[in-house]
């Protein structure tokens, strides 16, 4: 692989889901969805499997949309509050009901522990690529050409601050949902080991 950036996605709908995530987002997440992204196409196309692109990337740009402070729930955890609102940009981009469903259920599954690939593969893919770009697991998967290319195209921009601060407070406000425990469990310190970081 050449160190140059793969292409984005070009739909109508991907170009409205880069430009909510640039309203309602930090720069810093906005580059990490779009990391998120490319990770998660790159893994796809290297080891053969089979995705929607247009549905990959929209579920990338509005994942982390449950952590900004208009759309975070006071009860909800943050990866369904952004799955609502995957659902309704998807359902305002004209998609049909099924395709609106599977934008919110790969965004919730971002956030399991591990997603079956044959069962969601969207999901499957953003998992891996969340986990790389937050929590710097298995950087090695990735060729180091295109980690330096994804990194320099879209820099970090403090992310992982930004992010622990995030999680802290769901943690704090929400200690049942997967942040919470997550945040027991230590992922600040996980996070701030981001090989991506050094």
């Amino acid at each position: 692989m050449t160190s140059s950036l793969p292409a984005l996605p070009d739909t109508p709908a991907c170009r409205l889901a880069r430009e909510v995530v640039a309203e309602f987002s930090s720069p810093a997440l906005v580059n990490h969805c779009l990391r998120s992204y490319l990770w998660a196409a790159d893994h796809a196309r290297r080891h053969g499997i089979a995705f929607d692109d247009e549905l990959l990337f929209v579920a990338a740009m509005v994942h982390d949309l449950g952590l900004s402070p208009v759309f975070d729930s006071a009860t909800l955890p943050f990866e369904d509050a952004g799955g609502a609102v995957g659902w309704v940009f998807a359902a305002g981009a004209g998609w049909p009901v099924e395709r609106r469903r599977r934008v919110a259920e790969i965004v919730v599954a971002h956030m399991a522990p591990e997603v079956d690939v044959a069962a969601d593969p969207e999901g499957h893919l953003l998992e891996l690529a969340t986990g790389l770009d937050i929590s710097g697991r298995d950087p090695e998967a990735w060729p180091a050409d295109l980690r330096a290319a994804v990194l320099a195209g879209y820099p970090r921009l403090g992310l992982i601050d930004e992010f622990v601060a995030c999680f802290t407070d769901q943690a704090r406000r929400k200690p049942d949902s997967l942040a919470g425990r997550f945040t027991a469990a230590g992922f600040a310190d996980r996070a701030r080991a981001n090989p991506l970081d050094r």
